[in-house]
């Protein structure tokens, strides 16, 4: 049995899934997958790919000033500019500590608005949903949590992840690599971690634990998940990235349940159990 069709077992009333390949292929896939679902912090990959975006148009540079003082773009995506989780407070000084917060990318967002002058909504549909073909996909709400889409769309996203076409792999290449390394924190629904690895605007799997992923995925897995009972992983090793919706608010079952099914669907890949 596909690792996939684990999900339907699940304790959520909906849920979809899919494994998707560079080129956009499915190698396997469970549940509605043009049903719409509301991402929660999944929606941070898309505001940081719009960055990306805007970076390489050079409507904005990583180390332009930006949030607090002494805080730059960089900080504020890699949730080192010391805002807090959602409150426009300032909990340390910028790069001293991976503080993961809500507030910095909503300034994230005004500070691409400010530059490219299109309300972030309309510049993310623009740089990133239209030219992928992710037409069921929108922003609804803050840009670190309100974004609605399905796993059809985020299939398209998941490609792009893996072999860029609106950014150059450099620049995706930089977005994945740890960006000021060495910082502790909380990772949220998992606790402390000694080195709370990310990237610009990418959670990075590394060595933490306990982590989302699975025992098995490969320290260069790249991704997200949502308090909405949403994520998405890119693991390159594997070749393939993996996208889960569901309509149940994360929690103890997802702690549970994520890691195992990641560790069966690599399992499956491996063994050669999951079609192309």
């Amino acid at each position: 049995m596909d690792g996939v069709r684990a999900v339907a077992g699940w304790p959520v009333e909906n849920v979809a899934a899919a494994v998707v390949d560079a080129d956009g292929s499915v190698r396997a896939a469970e549940g509605p997958l043009d049903r719409e679902f509301k991402l929660a912090s999944v929606t941070k990959l898309l505001t940081a790919y719009a960055t990306l975006v805007a970076v390489e148009e050079g409507a904005v540079e990583w180390d332009q000033p930006a949030g607090p003082e002494g805080s730059t773009v960089r900080h504020l995506i890699a949730h080192t500019s010391g805002l807090a989780f959602d409150e426009h407070k300032v909990f340390a000084p910028p790069g001293n500590r991976r503080l993961y917060s809500n507030t910095g990318f909503e300034v994230l967002a005004d500070t691409v608005h400010e530059a490219t002058d299109i309300p972030f909504s309309e510049y993310l549909t623009e740089a990133v949903l239209s030219p992928l073909g992710m037409g069921s996909s929108r922003l609804a709400g803050t840009a670190g949590a309100g974004a609605v889409s399905t796993c059809d769309d985020l299939v398209r996203f998941a490609a792009e992840l893996q072999r860029p076409t609106l950014v150059s792999e450099q620049t995706l290449d930089e977005a994945t690599t740890v960006a000021f390394p060495g910082l502790a924190g909380v990772l949220p629904g998992f606790g402390y971690q000694k080195e709370n690895d990310w990237g610009l605007g990418f959670e990075l799997r590394d060595h933490k634990s306990p982590h989302w992923t699975g025992k098995n995925s490969s320290p260069r897995t790249f991704g997200h998940f949502g308090q909405s009972g949403t994520f998405l992983w890119v693991d390159p090793d594997a070749g393939v990235a993996c996208v889960v919706l569901t309509d149940r608010a994360f929690g103890q079952w997802a702690v549970d349940a994520w890691p195992e099914f990641t560790d069966g669907v690599l399992a499956d890949l491996r063994a050669g159990r999951m079609g192309a």
